[in-house]
C-alpha cells in the first residue's frame, strides 16, 4: 500500500469515526427508544404509530445530509408497511443497491437489571437496546460510507438505498415494492446488505449463505373445556403429550436431528471447506459466544460440524407457547389445548414454501387419538446462497479488511433468514453480493441484552466505502476490466 493510500484510508476512517460519534450513536439511541415491533408482533402497528415514528427519525436525518443530487421518498402502498427509497447519483452506468430494515423483534425477557429493550445504554464501546444492530444502523452507515467517499473526492456508481418495515415478519411487503420500483431501481451489479453477522470483531466477515424459514403455530385440542386431572387422566389423552408426539415427527428428541429427509440438501463442497476454515479462525468462540449455563455443553464437539449445523442443516426451535397457565395458577386440571410457536430453519437452497407445505402435511396427517391438530403457517421464506465471487470483489473485500481491521476478511454462512436476498438474487442473477453486519459474539440479536459494537460499526462503514469505490473502479469507470468470477467465495 502506498503512502498516499494510507493517508487516504486514515482520512476516510477519521470522517466515518467522527460521523458515528457526533450523529449516528445519538440517532441510534433515540431510535432504540421506539418500540417499533414488526407487524407479526404488533398487528396494530399502524394505529400505534411507532413505525411512523421510526421512519420519521431516519428520514429526517437522511434529508439533513449534504449529499448533492440525493432524492428521498417515503413510499407506502395501500395496506403495506412503509418503505424509504433513497437515490444518490454517481458516475458511470452501474448501480449499487444497499438494504436495511427498521422494524424490530419484540421485547423478550431476561434483560439485565440495568438494561431494557427500549432503553439505550452506552457502556464503553457498546450501545445496548433493541434494534440498534438489527438493523437500525444500516441507513446511517450506508449514507456515511458514500459521504466519506465524496469527502475524499473518490468516485462511486449510482446508489439506491431501500429501508423496509417488515423484515422481521418475513418481508412479505417487499416484493410489491420491488415490482413497484423496478424501473427506478434499475439493474444493480452490486448488492450490499448490512443485516447479517460477524464471527468476531477482529476482521470483516462476509455472509455466504442464509437459511430459509418455515414458521407458524401448532395447535392441539382434545377437549371442549378443562376437566379434573384426577378424574380424566388415564382416559383423556393429554394435549401436551399429543403435542410431544407431533414434535417427535419432526425432530429426534435425543439428538435434535430433523427426521424429515426432504428438508436436507447436499452441502456444496466449498461451503464444507469454508466451515472448516471458519472453525479454525473462531475456535470455541463458535459456541462460547452463547450464554451457556455452567456445565452446559453444545450439541457436538466437532467445530466445523457445528458451523454446518447452524448454516446448512434444518433445525427446530419452539419459541412460544399458549394454553399453559402460570405456575401460580396451575390447578389440577387437564387442559383442553396446547399451542406452540415453531421456527424451522431450512437449508439455503431449499424452497421455503414447499417446505412449509410438507411440514403442515407431516404434522396434520393422522392426528393421534383423533385430536384436533392444526399447523398455521405464518412465515415461509427461502434461504440464499451467494453466487460465485468476482475476483475484483474478493480482492476489494480483503483489502478493506486489512485497511480498517488488520487481518484479511473471513467468510461463513449464517443461520438467520433475510428473505430479501433470495428475492434479489432471483431478480438480479448477475449481481455481486456483499452481505455482512455487526451481529457478533454475545450481541444477542432478538434476545435480551442486545448490543451494537461501535468500533466494528465504524470499521464496517469504512470498509463499505472502500468496496463501493472499488466497485466503480472495476465495473463503472471508463476502461474498467470485464468482471471475472471465481467459484470459491472470499
Amino acid at each position: 500500500m502506498s503512502q498516499t493510500e494510507k493517508v487516504m484510508d486514515k482520512k476516510v476512517m477519521d470522517f466515518v469515526s467522527e460521523k458515528w460519534d457526533r450523529e449516528i450513536v445519538p440517532q441510534l439511541s433515540t431510535y432504540i427508544k421506539i418500540p417499533n415491533k414488526s407487524p407479526m408482533f404488533d398487528p396494530m402497528w399502524s394505529e400505534h404509530g411507532y413505525m411512523e415514528e421510526a421512519m420519521s427519525l431516519i428520514e429526517s436525518w437522511v434529508r439533513d445530509q449534504p449529499i448533492a443530487g440525493m432524492q428521498v421518498e417515503r413510499i407506502q402502498l395501500p395496506g403495506r408497511t412503509p418503505l424509504l427509497f433513497i437515490e444518490i447519483p454517481g458516475k458511470g452506468d452501474e448501480t449499487v443497491l444497499l438494504y436495511g430494515h427498521m422494524d424490530k423483534q419484540p421485547e423478550m425477557v431476561g434483560w439485565n437489571v440495568d438494561l431494557a429493550p427500549w432503553k439505550p445504554v452506552l457502556a464503553g464501546d457498546k450501545l445496548y437496546g433493541r434494534g440498534g444492530a438489527d438493523d437500525g444502523y444500516a441507513t446511517f452507515a450506508s449514507l456515511t460510507a458514500i459521504m466519506a467517499l465524496r469527502d475524499r473526492g473518490l468516485d462511486h456508481a449510482r446508489c439506491v438505498v431501500l429501508i423496509e418495515g417488515c423484515e422481521e415478519s418475513g418481508s412479505y411487503d417487499l416484493p410489491f415494492y420491488i415490482n413497484y420500483l423496478a424501473n427506478r431501481i434499475g439493474t444493480p451489479s452490486l448488492v450490499v446488505c448490512l443485516d447479517s453477522g460477524c464471527g468476531n470483531y477482529d476482521q470483516l466477515w462476509l455472509t455466504t449463505s442464509l437459511r430459509g424459514l418455515a414458521g407458524g403455530t401448532l395447535r392441539v385440542r382434545v377437549l371442549e373445556e378443562g376437566v379434573h386431572s384426577g378424574d380424566a387422566s388415564g382416559v383423556v389423552p393429554s394435549s401436551f403429550r399429543v403435542l410431544r408426539q407431533l414434535l417427535d415427527r419432526i425432530e429426534d428428541p435425543v439428538t435434535g436431528r430433523i427426521r424429515i429427509d426432504p428438508l436436507y440438501v447436499d452441502i456444496p463442497s466449498e461451503r464444507i471447506e469454508q466451515a472448516s476454515e471458519a472453525s479454525q479462525v473462531l475456535g470455541t468462540a463458535i459456541y462460547d459466544k452463547f450464554p451457556f449455563l455452567p456445565g452446559m455443553q453444545p450439541m457436538g464437539q466437532d467445530l466445523a460440524d457445528l458451523v454446518l449445523n447452524r448454516t446448512w442443516r434444518p433445525t427446530l426451535s419452539v419459541t412460544g407457547a399458549d394454553g399453559l397457565p402460570s405456575l401460580m395458577d396451575a390447578g389440577n386440571v387437564l387442559r383442553p389445548q396446547t399451542s406452540v410457536k415453531l421456527s424451522i430453519r431450512l437449508p439455503p437452497t431449499l424452497d421455503g414454501e414447499r417446505a412449509s407445505k410438507l411440514l403442515k402435511q407431516v404434522l396434520e396427517n393422522d392426528p393421534p387419538y383423533g385430536s384436533r391438530v392444526e399447523f398455521e403457517v405464518e412465515k415461509s421464506a427461502s434461504g440464499w446462497a451467494a453466487p460465485a465471487t468476482a475476483e475484483w470483489l474478493r480482492q476489494s473485500v480483503n483489502d478493506a479488511s486489512r485497511r480498517y481491521f488488520g487481518p484479511r476478511a473471513a467468510a461463513m454462512g449464517e443461520g438467520g433468514t433475510i428473505p430479501f436476498m433470495a428475492m434479489l438474487q432471483e431478480r438480479f442473477p448477475d449481481a455481486q453480493f456483499v452481505v455482512t453486519g455487526l451481529l457478533g459474539p454475545k450481541s444477542n440479536a432478538h434476545g435480551p441484552n442486545e448490543f451494537l459494537h461501535i468500533p466494528t460499526g465504524k470499521k464496517l462503514t469504512a470498509s463499505m466505502a472502500s468496496i463501493i469505490h472499488e466497485h466503480y473502479a472495476n465495473r463503472g469507470a471508463p476502461g474498467a476490466p470485464e468482471p471475472v468470477t471465481d467459484a470459491v467465495a472470499a
